[in-house]
């Protein structure tokens, strides 16, 4: 009868505990709901096929001028300068050698995007060119513990006017948010790595099923829409009443699918014709 009961209670403990490693911020909460009322372009409206790569002033300047939030990736270059720009290395978007991190900004410059005359742009320009008429969702690129993209960023953000939040894969960058800018919204970006099979190991389980929330204590938590079910995910959403942003959403047939799982919707490679049913509902 004792083991039954030590038994049990082992288990309500790491029920417990699981719980609260997951739990994202439910206290003091910023309002996220201006953010469900737009859908989001993924690295702009882009098209890398028809010359208007991702993540340019010219895809920029297309979601703007559609009337779409935009999803952006920013990482720091050698000489401490944000930068927008997905990949970590060069080759796939400019067919450059190396990793950006290595380059200045000033030698980035001679590199072209996906073969067209746009060029890797400041976060600064961006902003300039946005400049509030549409919320933009920021995901800070970082590979490993050096935390020094997130002040660079904060300091442009911080003069920004307009409609704003940060996510990242890395729970440190949602953490430096937690404890320096807590009255943004953050949100911890994650996928179901082990299913992918794109990584492996104990940081990869931990990630998937959102074990380090306990860290940065998100405001909403963004996941790969082909895995919905996730039961952390699931919970953060239903039991923590979290918002859930879906990424990325590559048809109409998605995006409807999409609504009975998520809050806020990041697309691409296809043009969106309607608002989905519960963009805007409060």
């Amino acid at each position: 009868m004792k083991i039954v009961l030590v038994f049990f209670i082992c288990i309500l403990v790491l029920a417990g505990l699981y719980f609260l490693m997951i739990m994202p911020r439910v206290a003091y909460k910023p309002d996220t709901a201006p953010f469900t009322k737009w859908l989001y372009a993924h690295r702009g409206l882009h098209d890398n096929a028809a010359g208007i790569p991702e993540n340019s002033m010219a895809a920029f300047r297309r979601a703007v001028e559609a009337g779409f939030g935009i999803e952006l990736d920013v990482q720091l270059t050698r000489d401490g300068i944000p930068v927008v720009f997905h990949d970590f290395t060069l080759d796939r978007i400019c067919r450059g050698q190396g990793k950006l991190c290595d380059y200045t900004y000033n030698e980035l410059r001679q590199f072209r995007l996906c073969g067209t005359q746009e060029r890797i742009p400041k976060l600064e320009d961006v902003l300039r060119l946005v400049d509030g008429r549409v919320p933009l969702i920021v995901e800070l690129k970082i590979e490993w513990t050096n935390m020094s993209l997130c002040p660079a960023v904060d300091r442009l953000l911080s003069e920004y006017k307009g409609l704003y939040c940060i996510e990242s894969f890395n729970p440190l960058a949602v953490f430096w948010y937690r404890t320096h800018r807590r009255e943004i919204v953050r949100g911890q970006l994650s996928d179901a790595f082990l299913k992918e099979g794109e990584y492996v190991g104990a940081f990869s389980f931990l990630l998937q099923n959102l074990l380090f929330n306990w860290v940065g204590r998100p405001d909403f938590i963004a996941y790969n829409c082909k895995y919905p079910k996730i039961l952390s995910r699931r919970i953060c959403r239903s039991f923590y009443h979290s918002k859930a942003a879906a990424w990325t959403i590559r048809s109409k047939e998605q995006l409807a699918e999409a609504k009975k799982y998520f809050d806020i919707f990041i697309f691409d490679s296809f043009l969106p014709t309607a608002i989905p049913a519960n963009v805007g509902r409060k």
